[in-house]
């Protein structure tokens, strides 16, 4: 949770962090925060690109609807400091023992140094429950599998996580064909989770129904249904820096199974994965572990957690609980791709990022993590991070990634029935 002092970092009352204001004071501030900071962003713009002073990201001339843009993704953000608000300096001193505890858990593992071997890889997945169910005309099916992940034994935060009785079970939604074809498992964003919702931001239809592919849509830890039962304030990602961790490494374990039983199910399909904001977080972390994968596909991925997290806490540079955010920025490192090697081929790799995105920083996120995966294919697209949604160049992105990479396309299809004896 590395905390910035770049000039879009965000110190402002808008975060309801700062200490000693009125709770008044806090609401005028997260009233006024997202103008503010629109108008910043904007001027900032202008600066870039009257001074063409940016590397490697693109420079597009301001206009009203980037910083609309710009607007949609603050309200966002004031919206999420709302469901996760910073908790006071008190409930933080657990939040740092644990780190201070994890530090050392870790480096005698040798795990900070060689982050690969704190992903321990997960059991092959046999025993699944699959319901088939009809909506709006439209059959799909429901995956459910026992998880099984667990964090180590003495591991900082390990009963905690051990409590969360929603996530010991994995949900997933599945559009399959009755002939055999290649996967893409599509992995969501942060709040996401939900059948409709990722069905529909992921067009799932459309990869199903005219690219031909058999679709995925598992629900990370905390998240749709995996999020019954959890105590309040209790978030994916959120402020406590070891369930994040126990979270990273949990969504990571589930996928490599659900990979297994589709390799299971189908030897020598292609699979690809898909992915949207946290989601390109997890598959960038999925895609450095697995051998294998034909494709992996980023969406306003965010490359570093922890530190991201620390951006948008809004912490006065003299709060002490700067310093556990500090301390941190070696665990965040540790579940960072920046740490592993990418073992998707480079021409599987493919990334999308939008110019005005407020909530996945472009240069501290996309860009390090672009360049980190050997510069493959990008696309840029004039919006805030959630407007990939609505941009065509990101649709006709993705479809051609599919293609180029393999996945599909006459050629992509080599499965064991296929091979000679």
């Amino acid at each position: 949770m590395a905390v910035s002092d770049r000039d879009d970092a965000d110190h402002s009352p808008t975060s309801g962090a700062r200490r000693g204001q009125a709770p008044g004071a806090q609401v005028l501030g997260a009233l006024v925060g997202p103008v503010t900071k629109t108008g910043g962003y904007y001027a900032r713009s202008w600066r870039d690109y009257l001074g063409k002073n940016e590397r490697e990201l693109p420079i597009a001339r301001p206009t009203i609807s980037l910083a609309a843009h710009a607007f949609r993704d603050e309200i966002v953000l004031l919206g999420l400091r709302m469901r996760r608000p910073v908790s006071d300096e008190r409930a933080f001193a657990r939040i740092n023992d644990e780190v201070v505890a994890a530090l050392d858990f870790y480096g005698q593992r040798g795990w900070l140094d060689k982050p690969e071997g704190f992903f321990t890889p997960p059991p092959p997945l046999t025993d699944v429950t699959i319901r088939r169910f009809t909506s709006a005309g439209r059959a799909h099916e429901r995956i459910v599998f026992d998880s099984g992940y667990a964090p180590c034994a003495g591991e900082p935060g390990e009963h905690r996580w051990r409590s969360y009785q929603g996530n010991q079970r994995e949900y997933a939604l599945m559009l399959r064909h009755k002939e055999p074809r290649p996967w893409l498992v599509c992995i969501h964003g942060a709040e996401m989770g939900r059948a409709r919702l990722d069905m529909t931001l992921f067009r799932a239809w459309h990869l199903h129904k005219d690219l031909g592919l058999n679709v995925v849509l598992p629900v990370l830890p905390m998240h749709g249904p995996r999020a019954r039962g959890l105590p309040k304030g209790r978030v994916f990602p959120g402020e406590d820096v070891m369930d994040n961790v126990h979270a990273a490494a949990q969504a990571v374990w589930d996928i490599r199974r659900l990979l297994s039983w589709i390799r299971s199910q189908q030897p020598g399909a292609p699979i690809g994965l898909n992915s949207i904001s946290l989601g390109g977080y997890v598959a960038s972390l999925v895609a450095s572990l697995e051998d294998g994968l034909t494709c992996a596909i980023l969406g306003v991925p965010v490359a570093d957690l922890i530190e991201l997290l620390g951006r948008h806490a809004g912490l006065d540079p003299d709060d002490p609980r700067r310093h556990t955010v500090s301390l941190a920025e070696l665990i965040g490192q540790m579940v960072s791709p920046l740490s592993l090697t990418p073992r998707v081929p480079l021409s599987g790799r493919f990334i999308y990022a939008g110019i005005a995105d407020r909530l996945v920083h472009p240069r501290e996120q996309v860009i390090r993590l672009w360049e980190h995966w050997g510069k493959p294919e990008i696309v840029w697209y004039r919006g805030g991070h959630t407007g990939f949604f609505q941009s065509r160049p990101v649709q006709h992105f993705i479809d051609d990634a599919l293609t180029q990479s393999g996945l599909i396309g006459g050629s992509a299809i080599v499965l064991e029935t296929d091979r000679p004896a």
